[in-house]
C-alpha cells in the first residue's frame, strides 16, 4: 500500500478539483444538479481513484484505478469545454483549469507506464 497523499500526481489532482469548485460556484443554479454536479463528480473522481488504487494490494491494481482516474479527468475536461462554450466559464479560468486536467492526465499516464 501506498499512501497517496504523497503522490504528486494526486496532490495536483486534489488541487484541480479545488480549481473546479471555486470556479463552478459561479455557474448558472439551474445547472446545480446538471453541468456543475457532473463536473463536480468527474473532478472528484480523479484524486479519489488515485487514493482508492493506493489502498489496493499490487501494481496492477494501481494501475486499473490510474485509468479509471485518467478517464475521469478526460470526462472533466470535456465538461469544462462544455462550461466554457455555454458561456459559463470564462476563456482565462478555462485554460488555467484546462492545463491543470491534460498535466494530471500525462503524470496518470506516465505512472500507468512505469508500472506495466
Amino acid at each position: 500500500m501506498r499512501d497517496f497523499k504523497e503522490l504528486k500526481v494526486w496532490q495536483k489532482a486534489h488541487r484541480f478539483v479545488l480549481e473546479v469548485y471555486q470556479h463552478s460556484r459561479s455557474f448558472p443554479s439551474d445547472e446545480r444538479f446538471g453541468l456543475t454536479a457532473h463536473l463536480r463528480k468527474s473532478a472528484v473522481s480523479v484524486p479519489s481513484n488515485i487514493a482508492e488504487g493506493c489502498g489496493r494490494e499490487g501494481e496492477r491494481e494501481l494501475a486499473r484505478f490510474l485509468s479509471i482516474a485518467a478517464g475521469s479527468a478526460s470526462e472533466a475536461e470535456y465538461q469544462l469545454l462544455l462550461a466554457r462554450d455555454l458561456g459559463y466559464l470564462e476563456q482565462k479560468p478555462h485554460a488555467q483549469l484546462d492545463d491543470q486536467v491534460n498535466e494530471v492526465k500525462r503524470m496518470l499516464n506516465s505512472f500507468i507506464q512505469r508500472l506495466s
